[in-house]
């Protein structure tokens, strides 16, 4: 089945979806943005030549800012819901992936309207007349749909994070109660598990397009535990016409908006490693042999160089609009010598060295720098190899800074161990890299 034909069933079960609870003003200003960026990535298009589209066109700039403008349409249907900084990023992440492969789809469908029928050229305004349907069907109609699911996953993926893995507790599906309620998904309103069973794994809401479902955490006992086996039977009932397994994913688990299997891509990227995660982008074995794993590979490789400068540029807002600039002094610990200067400049070293995903963790450094613990003291290259070329400039660099050595300080963020790695220089000490507590190289 088609992507078209996909969405044509999706869009005639039930009622036409509402966008932006109703908002039709709110609805007006972003098709307008869209479909302006639209004709802007359609004159980029226009001016392309060759017999195939070009996978390397996504990442031009006119179609880089119609990808990020139509993921952070989606971004806004999540703001409501209340999550940590590294699911909301992640889910991000998913939005701009699931908008570069949208977008492939428009400029793929696109392509062949730039030759009239006898091979010659169309003019620019001929060619976004023939085009105008597809922006239409894809950013009217399609995204009414898409941004429904998209609220609906973040609050499942928030309420996810925020269930208590207690075995004092289970969670309970619920669907709206109201006359609108698909009967399949009225078959599973009640249901009650622990959160550890696997009926979770595929039955947790959305489990369709512009789906109204929930799911609660109640406490053990209040409400009698559904066996396994009859929640798997009336859950494959409930999700029967989801043939291709679309929809059997908890955003919450995989923290993703979308799952990897949906309109756009095909049913083989639910096994893809690259989309689990479990291989790189360069060393994806048996990828990239259709134009849509082509396509799947440079988007993410494009959102690899765009996200890591938007979680820079984010963490180190937070910095520069909650350290004075000056900075402050922190008042000395059990077990060292020194006071600790907190400025600017400093935690920008920090938010280097952590990771990709978890730059945000800046904030919670922050709060926890006051309690940290003292653990010990490693001299300037008591860890490195010194027969190791790169070893030696690192230390030869960090000496002509004025670095003697670093302080190790146990901190306590958020139910997890870290270590942070407190830079001595030149007599004074500053905080310079915090990592979990597995690692302790420099």
């Amino acid at each position: 089945m088609g992507l078209h034909s996909r969405y044509a069933r999706i869009l005639a079960d039930g009622e036409r979806p509402s966008f932006l609870g109703g908002r039709k003003e709110e609805e007006d200003k972003i098709r307008q943005k869209l479909s302006k960026m639209f004709d802007g990535m359609m004159n980029h298009l226009h001016k392309e030549q060759g017999a195939s589209l070009r996978i390397e066109i996504l990442g031009d700039d006119e179609v880089q800012s119609f990808i990020n403008a139509h993921a952070e349409v989606l971004n806004g249907s999540m703001r409501q819901a209340e999550m940590s900084d590294a699911m909301r990023s992640r889910l991000e992440k998913s939005n701009y992936i699931f908008s570069g492969m949208k977008t492939f789809h428009e400029l793929n469908e696109a392509f062949p309207s730039l030759t009239r029928a006898d091979g010659s050229r169309k003019p620019f305004e001929e060619f976004l007349h023939d085009v105008r349907k597809i922006d239409d069907t894809y950013n009217g109609n399609y995204l009414r749909s898409e941004y429904n699911f998209v609220q609906a996953s973040a609050d499942m993926a928030a309420r996810w994070e925020s269930f208590s893995d207690d075995d004092r507790y289970e969670l309970q599906y619920r669907t709206a109660g109201d006359d609108r309620v698909r009967p399949e998904h009225a078959a599973l309103d009640g249901i009650t598990l622990p959160k550890s069973d696997s009926f979770w794994n595929g039955c947790m809401p959305p489990n369709s397009w512009n789906c109204r479902c929930q799911v609660v955490q109640v406490r053990r006992g209040k409400y009698p535990t559904t066996p396994h086996s009859d929640a798997m039977q009336r859950g494959d009932k409930a999700l029967a016409k989801d043939t291709k397994g679309m929809f059997r994913f908890n955003s919450g688990k995989q923290a993703k908006s979308v799952p990897d299997y949906n309109p756009y891509t095909i049913k083989r990227c639910n096994s893809c490693d690259v989309a689990k995660g479990k291989a790189k982008l360069n060393n994806a074995k048996g990828i990239g042999r259709s134009e849509l794993c082509k396509a799947c590979l440079f988007i993410r490789e494009c959102r690899t160089d765009a996200y890591n400068n938007i979680q820079h540029k984010r963490a180190r807002n937070y910095v520069t609009n909650t350290i004075p600039s000056n900075g402050y002094m922190l008042n000395k610990v059990n077990g060292s010598d020194f006071k600790m200067n907190v400025n600017r400049k400093a935690l920008r070293a920090v938010i280097k060295h952590l990771p990709l995903e978890n730059k945000m963790l800046i904030k919670d450094i922050i709060k926890a720098l006051p309690k940290r613990k003292y653990e010990s003291y490693s001299p300037l290259g008591d860890t490195k190899d010194m027969n190791n070329p790169k070893d030696v400039a690192n230390i030869r660099k960090k000496k002509e800074r004025g670095v003697s050595g670093y302080n190790l300080y146990d901190l306590r963020i958020n139910e997890k161990d870290y270590v942070l790695f407190a830079e001595i220089k030149y007599g004074k000490e500053y905080p310079y890299a915090v990592y979990t507590k597995k690692r302790n190289n420099k």
